[in-house]
């Protein structure tokens, strides 16, 4: 072999490595660009001023806790007892245990729902979960979703409501408490809502 025989073979192997590299860098913009900002690791948007004066007493103190647990940023075994696992559902339900609004877990009785879908069963046990479609969640609502294409189930609670966009505050986003807005309409994660007041 000479030398001159690896110079030609890189020489056919460039256009091919720069064809890869082209389609990973389009596919990963076309990921970004479809993601739901709760998947960005950018997306960190302030929480809202939210005037609390027209909320239910519930609603405002779910508001308040929302609002100093993203400003403190504790870490998830804060909200799970100090277990370690993806802690939305559990963030979830210390807020409304801390709002006097505890939740029961169906198959514990604990006050802590580590899972979406127990979440879920939750609300819909209790006759307080609403499904996509006609409802327009309030604050203090837990939205639930569930999207096989991008991480899966996850839960956050509404701060605010804007047409038919609503502002949520979720935890385990990216292992930070963080502030997104959701079109629930639109956005095909979201299953419905788990309803504050009853």
């Amino acid at each position: 072999m000479t030398t001159a025989e690896p110079t030609r073979k890189r020489r056919r192997l460039a256009p091919w490595g720069a064809a890869a590299v082209a389609i990973l860098i389009i596919a990963a913009a076309g990921i970004l660009w479809w993601a739901p900002s709760r998947y960005l690791p950018w997306d960190t948007a302030d929480f809202p001023a939210v005037d609390t004066s027209a909320l239910s007493p519930d609603q405002a103190r779910v508001v308040e806790l929302l609002r100093e647990q993203h400003e403190q940023q504790r870490p998830g075994t804060f909200y799970s007892e100090g277990v370690k696992e993806p802690w939305c559902a559990d963030f979830v339900s210390w807020v409304m245990r801390e709002a006097g609004k505890p939740l029961s877990n169906p198959n514990s009785g604990s006050w802590r729902i580590p899972g979406v879908y127990t979440l879920q069963e939750y609300y819909q046990g209790e006759g307080r979960f609403e499904p996509v479609g006609n409802y327009r969640p309030a604050v203090g609502d837990v939205v639930l979703y569930d999207n096989s294409s991008w991480i899966g189930q996850h839960t956050n609670v509404v701060v605010a409501v804007d047409g038919d966009t609503a502002t949520t505050v979720g935890g385990n986003e990216l292992g930070k408490i963080r502030v997104h807005t959701v079109d629930w309409n639109d956005d095909s994660a979201v299953v419905g809502f788990g309803r504050l007041e009853t």
